[in-house]
């Protein structure tokens, strides 16, 4: 069956839930500073209603595959563009990985954009995730920035 690329709704919150718990599970490794616990990434229901964002899933066979938002920002007024395309949220569960469900939710995401005269995109991912780094940059995306931190709790200075 062909996967179908559709608006997230409200109906698919328990199981948008279940991708944020997953993905704040697998960033966990990635970042000793998310706290413990359930933590909560994003206000899904204030991203599908806002008129400045979108929130898109892909279906397969009755079953939500992959996930994924984007939000027009205003950027920094030292930049050529004005506005930004943000996207984020993107998940697929482990056991649908590698069938192209990422690209088609990014393509979606980028058009929406586009459709909306906002041509630059942007995202954060972690340097400790290759295998999404690669899936980012297959679509064409390439690395940018690199941020950088420390704890300086227990260090003297």
């Amino acid at each position: 069956m062909k996967p179908i690329i559709r608006k997230a709704t409200t109906n698919d919150l328990p199981i948008l839930m279940e991708f944020m718990n997953g993905l704040v599970n697998a960033e966990r490794p990635m970042d000793p500073t998310i706290k413990d616990g359930l933590v909560i990434y994003y206000d899904l229901e204030g991203i599908m209603n806002a008129d400045n964002s979108v929130l898109y899933v892909v279906e397969l066979n009755h079953e939500l595959v992959a996930s994924g938002y984007a939000k027009i920002k205003n950027d920094r007024h030292y930049l050529k563009h004005d506005k930004q395309g943000y996207l984020g949220f993107m998940f697929v569960p482990e056991k649908h990985r590698g069938n192209g469900y990422n690209k088609l939710i990014m393509d979606t995401l980028m058009n929406w954009c586009k459709e909306r005269n906002v041509f630059e995109i942007r995202l954060e991912v972690y340097d400790d995730n290759p295998s999404a780094i690669r899936a980012y940059e297959k679509v064409g995306m390439k690395k940018h920035l690199i941020e950088m931190r420390m704890d300086i709790k227990n260090m003297d200075y």
